[in-house]
């Protein structure tokens, strides 16, 4: 089956930074967008950031200039550098692997953003 596992979470002061990771696996065919979301005050998931296979990134206007999303494709890897973290950056951050339409969910990571 398919995996997607998350890592790099963690508690962080305000103005630090983390670095998540995603590695997905074991998918019968390549995997297309993946991306981060994070789950919202309304226990809604919104896109934080996605990349393309071939690169092109897109991210939510509240973390431009601060998160950088990065692949590695070889690895069917994905990163989230997060920098200038705020308080309220903090929640829960879900890594998505989409194969064609299909999304694919990883368990989550918590990110805490407090002093």
């Amino acid at each position: 089956q398919v995996r997607v596992v998350e890592s790099g979470g963690g508690l962080v002061q305000p103005g630090g930074s983390l670095r998540l990771s995603c590695r997905a696996s074991g998918s019968r065919f390549s995997f297309g967008t993946m991306g981060w979301y994070r789950r919202t005050p309304g226990n809604q998931r919104e896109l934080v950031s996605s990349i393309t296979s071939g690169g092109s990134t897109t991210y939510i206007d509240s973390v431009k200039g601060r998160f950088t999303i990065s692949r590695d494709n070889a690895k069917n890897t994905v990163y989230l550098q997060m920098n200038s973290l705020k308080p309220e950056d903090t929640t829960i951050y879900y890594c998505t692997a989409y194969v064609y339409s299909q999304p694919y969910w990883g368990q989550g990571t918590q990110v805490t953003v407090s002093s």
